[in-house]
């Protein structure tokens, strides 16, 4: 049964999306070759092919490090052998749990311009304009990546980098305590190198869940994508193409492009590891 679901639902789309790429197919009528065409026009004629895609850069490049560095800070303290520890882990994790589209509905509210908590917390510390959050193109991209990192920080990540760090064998910091290393000097020489793999493996979860934002982008904004294009990311501007516009050729030559561009991102964080990933046989 997992065979015949992973043929029918994964590699049978998957091979039919490649078809359709390089069709004309609206679903209504039958798909029409057209060649490269598609693929032509996304990178010279579609003018929010770039503009989706420089966002969907930016995004990640705001996300990745903060959602990386947070997750780690976060797992060594609730490292810490203190009382209650157990209870904090489930907490950070549950934001984890929630829906996607629930978490952008409740931030909609937390964030409103007008009525939100967070804005009537900044008027009553004496800021008079408060910034409009998720109703402003100036804002809207910033506040959708608040949105994501906050979901992001005590979840998976947090307990991959916690089992990698339970992993450290503590004879490590007790030879190095014994030598005088600080704090910081056991953390770089010996923490961080130890937990290298899993450093690494969260730097590719991350970067291509980075790439494929899309949930909060459509629901949190008061208008998908916005506002004025603010977070028009590449998965929101496919979603509009292949299932708003009908457009399903030309959807899925995006999709096709966007799935090269994460394997081309995978692949160079491959071959970047080999000089900062260290494993147990090294």
């Amino acid at each position: 049964p997992w065979v015949i679901g992973l043929i029918v639902f994964w590699l049978g789309p998957i091979f039919a999306s490649l078809y359709f790429s390089f069709t004309d197919y609206d679903i209504i009528s039958d798909p029409k070759w057209v060649g490269t065409a598609n693929f032509v026009k996304a990178f010279t004629k579609d003018p929010q092919f770039w503009p989706s895609l420089g966002k969907t850069f930016y995004f990640t490049a705001l996300f990745v490090p903060v959602t990386i560095v947070g997750s780690l800070l976060l797992a060594m303290l609730l490292n810490q052998k203190l009382h209650g520890t157990n209870i904090f882990r489930t907490i950070f994790f549950i934001p984890h749990l929630v829906p996607a589209v629930a978490i952008a509905v409740v931030w909609l509210y937390l964030m409103h311009p007008r009525l939100g908590p967070i804005n009537d917390f900044l008027r009553a510390i004496g800021i008079e304009e408060p910034p409009r959050w998720l109703g402003s193109a100036d804002t809207a991209l910033q506040s959708v990546t608040l949105i994501n990192v906050w979901a992001a920080l005590g979840g998976n990540n947090m307990l991959i980098f916690l089992a990698a760090l339970q992993g450290v064998p503590q004879d490590f910091y007790e030879a190095a305590e014994i030598d005088g290393a600080s704090t910081v000097q056991k953390f770089w020489k010996i923490t961080l190198p130890l937990i290298s793999p899993s450093v690494f493996f969260v730097l590719i979860l991350t970067i291509i869940a980075a790439l494929k934002v899309f949930t909060t982008a459509m629901i949190a904004p008061q208008t998908p994508g916005g506002p004025s294009y603010a977070t028009w990311f590449i998965l929101v501007h496919i979603y509009h193409e292949a299932f708003l516009y009908l457009r399903m050729g030309y959807g899925s030559a995006l999709s096709w492009i966007l799935a090269v561009i994460l394997v081309v991102f995978t692949v160079i964080q491959n071959i970047s590891a080999k000089r900062w990933v260290y494993y147990e046989n090294e």
